[in-house]
């Protein structure tokens, strides 16, 4: 702890401080609930990303050996247009929204095709979709992180470092000041019994 000036204008500072930081340590614990609700909130959306993957995945099974059918499945058959998303701001951290996607299907000749192609590529956008939003919602949630991380060091900061040293300064100034008044009371009492001895 750095050395203190035992002064009442060092006195009035430390008091000034410990106001703002009781004054800004509700706000940091409101942003903190809030940002852990929105974590819960991404969670909760990940894990139906996740169920919503892998009831996908089940359907595939049946036909998935079609797939290796020579010719009709490409990998170039089905691409990613573009990604729409926007940007939302949740407790002071602007996190990505997810709002689709555009996919270029190539063409292909229906009639040389076999019927399954239609239901694969369909199944496919439906699953590039999903890994799609929980890429996004993936980063929604290493944001709110790392801001529910910076927010838990300053509240800890304020609680546990800031207004106890705050309060212990502004006690030994007290006490440094209430000593000093003391002090010059006894002196003042001390000559004027010596003054009225003389």
């Amino acid at each position: 702890m750095a050395k203190i000036r035992l002064t009442k204008n060092e006195l009035k500072k430390q008091k000034d401080s410990l106001k703002m930081y009781k004054r800004y340590l509700p706000t940091l614990m409101l942003k903190k609930q809030q940002l852990q609700g929105e974590i819960r909130l991404t969670d909760i959306r990940l894990a139906e990303l996740k169920a919503a993957k892998s009831a996908l995945d089940e359907s595939f099974k049946p036909w998935i050996g079609v797939f290796g059918e020579k010719g009709f499945f490409t990998k170039d058959i089905l691409k990613i247009k573009y990604l729409k998303t926007s940007y939302g701001n949740v407790a002071g951290v602007p996190i990505p929204i997810f709002e689709g996607a555009e996919f270029d299907i190539s063409e292909y000749d229906l009639a040389r095709t076999p019927a399954w192609l239609d239901g694969a590529v369909e199944s496919m956008e439906k699953a590039l979709l999903l890994d799609l939003e929980a890429a996004i919602v993936e980063e929604q949630r290493k944001r709110l992180d790392h801001e529910l991380r910076t927010t838990t060091q300053r509240v800890n900061l304020f609680e546990k470092v800031k207004i106890p040293e705050t309060k212990n300064k502004i006690k030994k100034i007290q006490v440094y000041l209430g000593d000093q008044q003391t002090s010059a009371v006894v002196r003042g009492k001390i000559a004027k019994s010596g003054l009225a001895k003389k």
